[in-house]
């Protein structure tokens, strides 16, 4: 057995309603040796009894020795400076990984702010003070590219609305704090077993509805580019340990000269007075930054057929101008009334019956909404040798988050 003295700690913030279990399993597997001494995880949602899906094997993660779980306010500051200090008789933690920040598209501009830019602020701020070896932000991808070719790191993309301007923001925040060992992992669509969230996860289900009515699933836009780039949750956790790794070794001012690209300001210049610690959107700001996403070149088109003909269907368009769509995009009820009753049938009908299940064939308006998301992942191949284990969108990949779902008897059997 390592000596685990010798592995470093890993502290985890925020995403346990998005991808950071996926960390945490990938740190502490249920077979074999952690990668850790130890790992505490820490979010505002309670685990025992969930607040929010956590899925079948997280559990067994946390019941790890190596494992520590804490429910905490993030927005408060001292709540954050507790949560840093490391167990008794033991140094400070080495690695922290960053999943913070609000998701929701609905949320008020204020609530953002606060749950997103302030909250990743005081993490970073008290993670220079005791000064970690690694401090990797996950981005998720709230941005949207130009329609052709793939866009590399340098490439200054626009953030996807409200949302997306204050994770935007939160970079620059993190970008500005002196003596941060500050690595940026800004991802593609993600998806993978136990994952809820997403347009991904949201397509499985709806799409199974369409192979249930054998019906053919069809899109409200034209069957362009479209490109949607994915990423599976597995290699969300590698790459993020990848870039740990490779930080500690190199410090972030090596960091900045190997893999630095400037964070560039996407935000109204009044706001600099009103948001505390948001650096001046003249200044400029480098921090370590990589795309991640496989190596599908995923797009509408490409993941709708992919999705259809696993459940036996077909992914085919409606003949609609743009100004229909957006007229339509204002009656969601309509929209969903066919695929959410399809998906209750499909709950009732199953064997056994499912009562509850945190899968819904609801598609709110983002999701129904044209995405342009395009990365080049060939960085971080290039700088830290990292090779994706799930390199393709593909129908094995689904089946083993189908097949998991079935199992947790959160997904119709109906065989």
């Amino acid at each position: 057995m390592a000596d685990a003295s010798a592995k470093p700690s890993v502290l985890i913030f925020g995403g346990l309603n998005t991808c950071s279990r996926a960390l945490a399993s990938f740190l502490v597997p249920l077979e074999g040796e952690p990668l850790v001494s130890h790992l505490r995880i820490v979010d505002k949602y309670s685990v025992v009894p969930a607040t929010t899906y956590i899925g079948a094997e997280f559990p067994k993660v946390l019941g790890k020795p190596e494992v520590e779980y804490r429910q905490a306010n993030l927005t408060v500051a001292s709540t954050i400076h507790s949560t840093f200090d490391p167990p008794a008789g033991l140094a400070n933690f080495d690695y922290v990984f960053d999943f913070t920040g609000e998701v929701r598209h609905d949320r008020t501009e204020m609530i953002q702010i606060n749950s997103t830019c302030s909250v990743a602020r005081m993490l970073g701020l008290e993670a220079a003070k005791r000064k970690v070896k690694a401090y990797v932000r996950i981005q998720h991808p709230f941005y949207e590219t130009p329609g052709k070719g793939t866009h590399d790191e340098k490439e200054d993309i626009k953030p996807s609305g409200t949302l997306g301007i204050w994770w935007h923001e939160s970079l620059r925040m993190l970008a500005s704090i002196e003596d941060l060992n500050l690595v940026i992992l800004r991802i593609g669509f993600i998806y993978g077993p136990y994952t809820n969230f997403g347009n991904i996860a949201n397509a499985l289900t709806v799409c199974s509805v369409y192979g249930y009515m054998q019906k053919p699933m069809r899109s409200m836009w034209s069957p362009g580019k479209n490109p949607t780039n994915t990423v599976h949750v597995a290699d969300v956790a590698g790459a993020a340990w990848a870039c740990a790794l490779w930080m500690s070794s190199e410090g972030r001012e090596a960091a900045n000269k190997l893999a630095g690209e400037e964070i560039i300001f996407h935000n109204e210049k009044s706001k600099v007075k009103e948001v505390e610690g948001m650096p001046p959107h003249n200044e400029t700001l480098t921090a370590p930054l990589f795309n991640l996403v496989d190596d599908s070149h995923s797009t509408l088109l490409s993941t709708g057929e992919t999705i259809a003909s696993y459940f036996g269907t077909t992914f085919e368009f409606f003949s609609l101008v743009e100004s229909t769509v957006f007229k339509l995009l204002d009656d969601l009820e309509d929209i969903n009334e066919h695929h959410v009753g399809g998906w209750t049938e499909m709950l009732q009908k199953s064997n056994p019956p499912i009562q509850n299940t945190p899968l819904s064939a609801y598609m709110d308006k983002y999701i129904l909404e044209k995405r342009f998301l395009n990365f080049d992942n060939s960085k971080i191949k290039r700088v830290l040798g990292y090779k994706l284990s799930k390199p393709e969108f593909n129908h094995e990949n689904i089946k083993e988050v189908v097949d998991k779902w079935k199992a947790e008897g959160i997904w119709p059997n109906l065989a």
